[in-house]
């Protein structure tokens, strides 16, 4: 297995444990200010790898050398980052983890056509029904007896799954934006991280002010917790990124919504579970074919 797709997949287990994290713990906690902690953890978490990587891999230049066009997409990834994850805690605040995550991480089926429209990105067959059975795995997950367009419907009228394929959409335009940050303008890896998290806590800290809780300080220690899993997985994210394409490496940090889905049938014991071991099946298989 080449290194790029070994760090999506133990990205995709980090994130897993993330989404059952956040309804486990947070549900009902304020979007913007759960990021605003969030990321502020993840900084300090995230503060030895950076300066252990100062000198190395031209870190040291990057820093004070990042150009307009470098700037431009940052923002712009963090921008939609930031949309991404309010949309999807907003969505968990109204609907079950094992039916918003599933719904949430559909995002190769934005990934792929953006990808191979704007960066020229070519696939192999084998690869591109990868992507499909990985996605299909992520529609089983969400299946929930009925007709097989019973979930569509579902989607179609629901507040929660409205908002979790807006989340999808968000994420996917930050992904691509990562990839190309990454690899074809060459921001080191161990930069990208901070920057990333650090642009996202400023575009969310003005409106995360107005909506502050009274008093945050008891659930300090679970969101000192929630930021080194933040910034766990977003390293391991970066490091796929950074020698992957966007179509590939997606699809498998996005299975993190199979992770959720069984954390939730065996921990919570919630309903369908076996339905949703087909779709880990299903994933798994999915992200072998990508992987060869």
């Amino acid at each position: 297995m080449a290194p790029g797709i070994g760090f999506a997949v133990a990205a995709a287990l980090v994130w897993g444990v993330y989404l059952f994290v956040l309804k486990r713990l947070f549900d009902g906690f304020p979007a913007t200010v759960l990021i605003v902690y969030a990321n502020g953890f993840a900084l300090l978490w995230y503060a030895p790898v950076l300066l252990a990587s100062i000198g190395v891999d031209g870190t040291r230049t990057a820093i004070t050398g990042l150009d307009g066009s470098q700037l431009a997409l940052l923002v712009l990834t963090a921008a939609m980052t930031a949309a991404a994850i309010v949309s999807f805690i907003r969505a968990l605040d109204v609907g079950e983890v094992s039916y918003v995550a599933p719904i949430s991480k559909i995002v190769p089926v934005f990934v792929l056509p953006i990808e191979v429209l704007l960066l020229q990105e070519v696939l192999r067959p084998l690869q591109i029904a990868g992507v499909v059975v990985a996605t299909a795995a992520v529609y089983v997950a969400n299946f929930r007896g009925g007709s097989l367009a019973a979930p569509l419907r579902r989607a179609a009228s629901s507040r929660a799954a409205q908002l979790a394929v807006l989340s999808a959409a968000c994420f996917a335009v930050g992904d691509v934006g990562k990839r190309v940050a990454l690899q074809e303008l060459a921001i080191p890896s161990a930069l990208w991280v901070p920057l990333l998290l650090g642009c996202v806590l400023v575009i969310v800290l003005p409106i995360a002010v107005r909506s502050h809780p009274e008093r945050v300080r008891d659930d300090f220690p679970k969101l000192a917790a929630l930021g080194a899993l933040v910034a766990l997985a977003e390293y391991l994210t970066t490091l796929a990124f950074a020698v992957v394409p966007a179509s590939i490496a997606s699809p498998i940090v996005n299975t993190q919504a199979i992770v959720a889905v069984l954390l939730g049938g065996v921990l919570l014991d919630e309903q369908y579970f076996g339905t949703r071991l087909l779709a880990a099946l299903l994933a798994v298989i999915g992200v072998t074919m990508i992987a060869l």
